[in-house]
């Protein structure tokens, strides 16, 4: 997956850039991704509840770490099988 679209949720996030967040949620290949950015914006845009609000940021937020995470892990483990080494 590109680590860019994370990167990018993360910034449009902390600037609270909903428009720009809305675009990649649209564009984006990670149905998680698109799935956790669409869970926060509606409860963002129609809960009254700040809780509610709050729960989906953090799944947002959680699903981005888990996401690069593991691209990392993939990214490293790619990285040593091209060059001869295995773990």
């Amino acid at each position: 997956m590109n680590s860019v679209d994370y990167d990018r949720a993360l910034y449009y996030t902390h600037r609270s850039e909903w428009d720009n967040l809305l675009i990649l949620m649209v564009r984006t290949k990670d149905d998680f991704l698109s799935k956790n950015i669409e869970n926060f914006l509606h409860s963002y845009n129609f809960s009254k509840d700040y809780r509610e609000i709050e729960k989906h940021l953090y799944q947002l937020l959680r699903y981005i770490d888990h996401a690069v995470d593991r691209s990392a892990a993939d990214h490293d483990e790619h990285a040593e099988v091209s060059h001869g080494y295995m773990v």
